[in-house]
């Protein structure tokens, strides 16, 4: 029988400042590659919180005129640069193009350093809660350094030197922006229409399921109606069910990252794709 815990023990017999890069790809492609991608959905969704940032997505209009396209095009390119590397030659073409499509807009270096951090810590809040596994110490701090290094070929400035320091940061950035605007309630019912139309269920229960999973900040930042206690435990309760089961599978033998051949925006991809291909026009 297959070694369920192998990529974990191997994982920690890494360094996780000097091979950050392993640590990331093996965690997120093998181990939790359902929960890296589920948790940087919301992740995305949290950024819209902060009304600067909703309001230059509302400028753009991207989310109004093709949301799955957007949500396709960061997901891939993030996925490239864990996948690949952000020094290989994927990975440098999946950066040029994020700094591309950055350097259209003003943003701010404060908005920029947030959503990087939703990078590095909402994968790790979202696992500690519904992974199969526990988190190694290793992989949050690889996370930091790997996401940090990111930020350093994005031209951030000011990056938090430490994990905590990193984390204390998004909290109070969170805890001083977080409040509701009209940009907000708009980039998060077009996103909120876009997890809807990911799942046949009814979209109204779909909707109230994805409300259940925001916590209060979010909800009030986007103007969205509570729901109700007994929903939310379901819901959470649904996700731990599924991390018993996954913990019982056999451990993954190729990655998923980037090779996702039911992409809705891409199909088949990286077959026939170059990151170069993805971003707005």
């Amino acid at each position: 029988m297959a070694d369920r815990f192998a990529n974990r023990r191997r994982i920690t017999s890494l360094d996780p400042e000097r091979d950050h890069v392993e640590i990331m790809r093996v965690s997120s492609g093998y181990e939790f590659p359902w929960d890296y991608v589920r948790s940087l959905e919301f992740a995305l969704f949290r950024t819209y919180c902060v009304p600067s940032i909703s309001a230059l997505l509302a400028k753009t209009g991207e989310f109004e005129r093709r949301p799955q396209r957007r949500y396709d095009d960061t997901a891939l390119l993030m996925a490239e640069m864990v996948e690949h590397g952000y020094d290989s030659p994927r990975g440098r073409e999946a950066l040029r193009v994020v700094n591309r499509l950055h350097g259209r807009y003003e943003i701010s270096n404060d908005d920029m350093r947030y959503v990087l951090s939703t990078f590095i810590f909402d994968p790790i809040e979202w696992i500690t809660r519904y992974g199969w596994r526990p988190l190694t110490d290793h992989e949050r701090l690889a996370a930091f350094h790997f996401y940090s290094a990111v930020g350093v070929r994005m031209g951030i400035k000011e990056l938090p030197p430490t994990y905590s320091a990193y984390l204390a940061f998004k909290r109070e950035y969170e805890e001083q922006h977080f409040t509701y605007s009209d940009t907000n309630r708009a980039i998060g019912q077009y996103t909120l229409d876009l997890f809807c139309s990911w799942y046949p269920a009814p979209p109204a229960l779909t909707s109230r399921a994805v409300l259940a999973m925001l916590d209060g900040p979010m909800l009030t930042a986007f103007g969205f109606p509570a729901q109700p206690a007994w929903l939310t435990r379901a819901a959470r309760t649904a996700l731990r069910a599924r991390a018993t089961t996954v913990r019982l599978l056999p451990p993954r033998r190729t990655p998923r990252l980037t090779n996702d051949p039911k992409n809705r925006s891409y199909p088949g991809y990286p077959t026939g794709y170059r990151p170069a291909d993805l971003g707005a026009p």
